[in-house]
């Protein structure tokens, strides 16, 4: 039996992720991105507190305007998650109050453009979604 270099281990599991078997480690982090919080952060993030949609570091507080509905416990779970996951980075600016803002990572980064297509998508086609929702009784 060869003996494989780290890199090539890597290489080799890489290659082995499968998000239909049940043990893939990817089902996670699919369960965990497609959560509406994580794709509201997200979208938010790279908008920009004015969605100019230019990424832009946001503030807590700015973050939770945006988000109608966040409760403040599920905002801060969301980004502690997203920070854990490499996705967004968190900066303490030692002032009186202390000031946190959060911005996209480049992994981040690279994420928010694919799940904002998705949020630009649901919003066009609502209309369509709704009428079949009626015409079918759901």
């Amino acid at each position: 039996m060869a003996t494989m270099t780290a890199a090539e281990r890597r290489a080799e599991s890489k290659a082995m992720y499968n998000a239909f078997l049940a043990v893939c480690p990817s089902q996670k982090l699919l369960d965990r991105i497609s959560n509406k919080w994580v794709t509201l952060i997200l979208t938010a993030l790279g908008s920009g507190p004015d969605c100019t949609g230019e990424p832009a570091a946001m503030r807590y507080s700015e973050l939770a305007r945006t988000l109608a509905g966040v409760s403040p416990k599920m905002l801060t779970q969301t980004l502690r998650s997203l920070e854990a996951d490499g996705l967004i980075s968190r900066t303490v600016t030692p002032t009186v109050p202390v000031t946190v803002s959060y911005e996209l990572t480049e992994i981040g980064l690279s994420l928010q453009q694919t799940i904002r297509g998705l949020k630009l998508w649901a919003e066009t086609h609502m209309d369509e979604i709704f009428a079949h929702r009626q015409t079918s009784g759901v």
